[in-house]
């Protein structure tokens, strides 16, 4: 396993790290906690000591396992999330701060989540939706300075709203803000438009999320797949959508000249080769999906030629919106 920076002040991560929304068991079927338990302890185990989880995934239930697999251990770097109050994801144009994070609201979700994990403290503690609206605040900047000078949280991060890459750029420029949580994949690659430079040019951590689409990336979704009741892959791949995926899965390894099996590594070396990225958070919940993950640390970034073959893959779209 390799290790990059968080940011110029964080510590090293894993460049593979864990996304631990899954194991929370909320919007995802098939959870099981000691199964998640033993993934944890893999994970460890394969050199990961980078662990995304949020105090909405499962009500703070992913946060107690973190706590139950690695108690107080220095050695794990943990971020976690304060949900907006309205809990209405992602935030909406125009909606105000008193409502999704006012000072009080944010700093009893940090001692519920320092709670739930049993720590002192949290390595990055990242807001869940974000407004660049909200930039100029004095209210949130106050939240942000205290959340750090308290002692309770290492840097503080936004979780940028899904396919909004320069939604936060306005309060990356006021310095109260050490890292970034941003969508980035073969199919979305804005970020790297503007916010990357920016973060590199100013020492900002990235944390690139859903490097497989939800699962488009892996090759496995297909149009006669099938999800559990409850799973909100139904929503996400409703309709024609995965028909959709499996064509441009299919294209992409037609062009990158790899087998649909090796498409999952692709996707992740893709993530990875960019150096503003500092890791990459695939969910994992199962011990074969953290063997074959981890194992791409070892393998190094894409040749540039093979790089410039996937840019003609960009297809940015929503399919969270649910229409």
């Amino acid at each position: 396993m390799k290790y990059r920076s968080l940011g110029k002040e964080g510590p090293e991560v894993s460049e593979i790290g864990f996304g631990a929304w899954g194991i929370g068991k909320a919007m995802w079927v098939g959870a099981e906690d000691a199964d998640s338990l033993k993934t944890l302890a893999y994970a460890r185990d394969c050199g990961i000591n980078f662990f995304d989880t949020a105090l909405a995934y499962g009500d703070g239930h992913s946060e107690r396992l973190l706590a139950q697999a690695f108690g107080k251990s220095e050695e794990v770097v943990i971020a976690s999330k304060v949900p907006p109050m309205n809990m209405v994801w992602p935030a909406q144009a125009g909606s105000k701060l008193s409502v999704v994070f006012p000072y009080q609201y944010v700093m009893d979700s940090l001692n519920q989540s320092l709670k739930n994990l049993g720590r002192e403290y949290v390595d990055v503690y990242q807001f869940h939706v974000w407004s660049d609206e909200w930039a100029d605040s004095e209210e949130w900047q106050r939240t942000a300075r205290e959340m750090r000078s308290s002692g309770q949280v290492r840097q503080v991060g936004i979780s940028i709203n899904d396919h909004q890459p320069t939604n936060v750029l306005k309060a990356l420029k006021t310095g109260l803000v050490q890292t970034v949580q941003v969508i980035y994949n073969i199919f979305d690659q804005s970020p790297e438009d503007e916010l990357f430079k920016y973060c590199q040019e100013n020492g900002i951590g990235v944390i690139a999320r859903v490097p497989f689409d939800e699962g488009s990336l892996t090759g496995k979704i297909k149009p006669e797949t099938k999800f559990a009741e409850g799973d909100f892959r139904n929503v996400y791949f409703q309709g024609d959508r995965k028909q959709q995926v499996w064509g441009r899965a299919q294209a992409i390894t037609k062009d990158a000249e790899v087998k649909m099996d090796e498409l999952p590594s692709l996707a992740l070396r893709f993530c990875l080769s960019h150096p503003a990225v500092s890791s990459v958070i695939p969910g994992m919940r199962r011990e074969e999906h953290v063997r074959a993950n981890a194992a791409v640390s070892d393998q190094g970034r894409l040749d540039q030629s093979t790089l410039d073959g996937l840019r003609k893959h960009r297809w940015v779209r929503s399919f969270y919106a649910g229409s």
